[in-house]
């Protein structure tokens, strides 16, 4: 018998919203010009797509969600593949904390001894926090905090 992604993340969203953390989303414009992009990332969503258009360039809407947002905080619950783990950590908390949402990103995922329990392709927290330790100080620029859990 094996834990239940799903079933772990709905207890987690209820529990969550009983204490009055909410899904967040945070929008932005892209566009395939590197340096539009550079001077417009710390601008407002509307100043983006403005700053796109009137350098004759087409805006694109795009947008990251993260699970739980209160005082300031994110918080992503990451018992899916381990590839999401890293977009989490390097997109999405970054994507919150540049837009000034946020001041701490938390990631919170199941410990080795728990994920062995779990179907396939499960992050776990050791293998994680070597990945975030092994990018060197400073890296990601979000300061975060790893929560790991087990049975």
């Amino acid at each position: 018998m094996l834990f239940s992604p799903a079933h772990l993340n709905r207890r987690f969203h209820e529990e969550f919203d009983q204490r009055g953390w909410h899904e967040s989303r945070t929008s932005y414009w892209v566009t395939s010009d590197v340096q539009l992009i550079r001077k417009n990332v710390s601008l407002p969503a509307a100043e983006q797509r403005q700053e796109i258009i009137a350098a004759g360039q087409t805006p694109i809407a795009s947008y990251n969600q993260t699970d739980f947002v209160k005082d300031r905080i994110a918080v992503e619950v990451q018992f899916g593949k381990y590839s999401f783990v890293a977009y989490d950590l390097f997109v999405k908390h970054m994507a919150f904390y540049v837009g000034d949402v946020i001041d701490v990103g938390v990631e919170v995922l199941p410990m080795k001894a728990m994920s062995t329990q779990m179907s396939s392709g499960i992050s776990y927290y050791e293998g994680e926090l070597y990945n975030v330790i092994r990018q060197g100080r400073g890296v990601p620029a979000v300061p975060l905090v790893l929560i790991g859990v087990a049975p």
